[in-house]
């Protein structure tokens, strides 16, 4: 996948929690996809999830921001949504 510029601004304009949060899930992530095991993935996906709705909700980011984050890590589509709806 291609780094884009809107990548590298929605990752690096971020609050600190939701940045600590992120870099954790980013850990967990590779932790995952190299088949290791570890326990604390769906604590980690649960607190990016919180954080991002937090962050949004908080106006610290922007909902264009918000999504792209959780479509990018949590694997969570807005118009996947909507059409569950």
């Amino acid at each position: 996948m291609k780094t884009t510029e809107t990548d590298i601004h929605y990752e690096s304009v971020l609050p600190r929690y939701l940045k600590v949060s992120l870099d954790k899930m980013k850990k967990a992530l590779e932790l995952m996809e190299s088949g290791k095991k570890y326990l604390r993935y769906d604590c980690d996906y649960c607190e990016l999830q919180s954080d991002i709705n937090c962050a949004e909700v908080d106006g610290d980011i922007s909902p264009d921001h918000a999504w792209y984050l959780r479509s990018k890590y949590l694997g969570i589509d807005k118009e996947h949504i909507a059409t569950e709806q």
